[in-house]
């Protein structure tokens, strides 16, 4: 299992003062307009968490923090902060058009929107809760959402609650498209494939389920094996026109990632990849890398050709690990902690799986060669020929 290690310059953290339960860049279509038009804006991430209900004095909040490529780093304080008062953000989806993120906290969801302020020289990025209400994540039996995320087009948002309730919705006019009461005992994770047509989720117990958005139904179960308990699921594109589901699994002995056939959501393999549990999980846009993050704050980078650890970082936050994304470009990784520190892992180009083993075989090939003339050739002496035939 090849593991290659990071420079403190390829890796970036700040501590933000309250615990972190979610991380995401923010979209370009978001981003402040530079008066220079030469000069590009930094990327910006969303970070989302705090105390709780109060008690502990932290306060709960909503940041903005700018990550600068040159140096590596983000930014030592927040650019923007918005306070949330005695609600927890919990869970996070960022809108991929733009329209803003929509945060879960205890008792209902709420909409922030991004809002954009001019300066002297330049425009800044702050966040403002948005007059839009999303009714149905608002009613009074609702439960604290567990998932939240939207499809690759912003156009479906689905939301799994702690009770196992799982609803797909229309974006914006959150008109519900599927409404599933008993998917699971509670709702860990969802994803929606590249194509939007269907839906994964898995939960607290049971099998992991896939949902068919168009015609509202349940397509397929994905059995568990040997007492493993699924964390999280992700869609991915394998080729232009081909995707493939992950999921994370755990059992006694750590956690492995398990590679599904999204015709016939039978198993391709399963994945050994660390001795911790699992705690955050996510796939690169171009669907070449997946990236964990475990309970003693390990990150691990993994080659999805061939599901090998290509990097790791021991002990990257001091807490677990809550969140992981990927930057649009795939060359950047935003994780984030209970340690209240979110950095970024810049990701190193890595020759292909097996470039390096192909050297060596051909440079053994070639001493076996030269060793063959020397003896015909008379050229080793007699201890030398012991030695090599040993």
């Amino acid at each position: 299992m090849g593991k290659g290690k990071e420079t403190d310059h390829e890796l970036s953290s700040k501590k933000y003062g309250v615990p972190l339960y979610g991380a995401a860049w923010v979209p370009s279509s978001a981003l402040p307009a530079k008066s220079d038009s030469q000069t590009p804006s930094k990327p910006l991430v969303f970070l989302a968490g705090g105390g709780g209900d109060g008690h502990s004095g932290i306060p709960n909040a909503l940041l903005l923090s700018a990550f600068d490529p040159d140096s590596s780093s983000l930014s030592d304080q927040p650019v923007a902060k918005l306070g949330t008062g005695s609600d927890l953000p919990y869970r996070i989806a960022v809108h991929p058009g733009g329209d803003g993120v929509i945060c879960s906290f205890p008792k209902n969801c709420k909409l922030f929107e991004w809002d954009s302020e001019r300066s002297t020289d330049d425009q800044s990025l702050s966040l403002k809760s948005s007059e839009k209400l999303l009714e149905p994540l608002e009613e009074e039996d609702v439960v604290q959402q567990l998932a939240l995320t939207f499809n690759s087009e912003g156009t479906l948002l689905a939301a799994g609650d702690e009770d196992g309730k799982l609803k797909v919705f229309k974006w914006p006019t959150m008109e519900t498209l599927l409404s599933e009461a008993t998917g699971h005992s509670s709702v860990k994770d969802l994803d929606f494939s590249p194509d939007g047509k269907f839906l994964a989720s898995v939960g607290g117990s049971g099998p992991g389920r896939i949902w068919d958005v168009e015609s509202s139904s349940s397509r397929a179960s994905l059995p568990k094996e040997n007492g493993e308990i699924f964390g999280f699921c992700r869609f991915s594109r394998s080729t232009d026109t081909d995707q493939v589901l992950y999921t994370t699994t755990v059992r006694d002995k750590g956690g492995s990632i398990v590679k599904w056939n999204p015709t016939s959501w039978k198993r391709i393999s399963s994945a050994y990849v660390s001795r911790d549990p699992i705690s955050a999980f996510n796939v690169s846009p171009d669907g070449k890398l997946l990236a964990i993050g475990t309970i003693q704050g390990d990150i691990l980078i993994i080659s999805s050709a061939n599901m090998r650890v290509q990097t790791v970082t021991k002990k990257a936050h001091l807490g677990l690990v809550t969140a992981l994304a990927f930057a649009p470009d795939s060359r950047a990784l935003v994780s984030a902690s209970l340690d209240s520190s979110s950095r970024v892992t810049l990701i190193k180009d890595v020759k292909k799986g097996g470039g390096i083993n192909l050297w060596i075989i051909l440079f053994f090939i070639l001493l076996a060669v030269a060793l063959y003339y020397a003896k015909d050739s008379g050229y080793l002496s007699l201890e030398q020929l012991k030695y090599i035939n040993r």
